[in-house]
């Protein structure tokens, strides 16, 4: 009988593809998967191959154990005083944050237990968040000495700003619902359903242009911090340049003849 593989070894992020989606999975449950510097440097290792493989359509993110993220490793951040290790950790951290929008195809954070601090981040970096109705999410850096200053970074981005600092000066947690409300999540499901709501999504995003989506993503993400005439300059500069691809030639004609398209992907 083989021996359990020593956690210490175990690949911190676990790959399965199939049928052109991606899952990716933090396997680190049994410490609620911490965004530690290793944690950070699997998952920037599996992004950047993603991004450079046509064959995935779109992107799952998951997690092993209890709970998706509890975010940075506090033990790890102890044992590391100096000012230098602490700005390279961040630096790592805030770029593998950004990837994710950088990337081709969609992601789809599957949340479940609990999404604290940069793990609360971590899933509003993603496109799509589908949680457990049993999911909490909170930015409790304050209970601990900590604000949490790069994560209210990304969930000010999905959530309006009086609602954020509400979670940063109390630490408190939200449950799914209010997540939901809030805009920090799209759907919220029994846990048991999750991957058949999250199947619900990847469905759809596999049946459109592959191509489109990812134009249509890197677009969206440049635009939403433009100011609105730079934003709408933008935005038109990419509508015109779309109407001319083969793909939009071929969904009109697909939308005007009643059929379904044929996408060049």
């Amino acid at each position: 009988m083989n021996a359990p593989l020593d956690a210490a070894v175990a690949p911190h992020v676990l790959t399965h593809t199939e049928n052109g989606i991606c899952r990716l999975t933090l396997n680190r449950g049994d410490r609620y998967n911490p965004l530690s510097r290793a944690m950070i440097t699997a998952l920037q290792s599996e992004v950047t191959g993603i991004g450079a493989d046509s064959a995935i359509r779109c992107v799952v993110l998951a997690a092993e154990g209890k709970g998706f993220c509890a975010g940075h490793d506090l033990k790890e951040l102890r044992a590391h005083p100096d000012l230098a290790w602490q700005q390279e950790l961040f630096s790592a951290c805030n770029a593998l944050m950004v990837s994710l929008t950088t990337l081709p195809q969609p992601v789809i954070a599957r949340v479940h237990g609990i999404a604290t601090a940069a793990g609360c981040q971590l899933v509003s970096m993603c496109d799509l968040a589908v949680a457990a109705d049993t999911a909490r999410f909170a930015l409790p850096g304050v209970n601990v000495g900590v604000f949490c200053t790069t994560p209210a970074v990304g969930v000010a981005r999905n959530v309006a700003r009086k609602r954020v600092m509400e979670m940063l000066l109390t630490g408190e947690p939200i449950d799914a619902t209010t997540a939901l409300a809030w805009g920090l999540v799209n759907r919220v499901v029994p846990e048991a359903e999750l991957d058949a709501a999250i199947a619900v999504l990847t469905r759809v995003i596999l049946a459109k242009s592959a191509r489109l989506i990812a134009q249509g993503k890197r677009a969206f993400y440049r635009q939403v911090e433009l100011g609105l005439g730079q934003a709408y300059d933008f935005a038109g500069g990419v509508m015109a340049c779309s109407l001319l691809d083969a793909d939009a030639h071929e969904g009109i004609d697909a939308f005007v003849e009643k059929r379904p398209p044929k996408w060049s992907d």
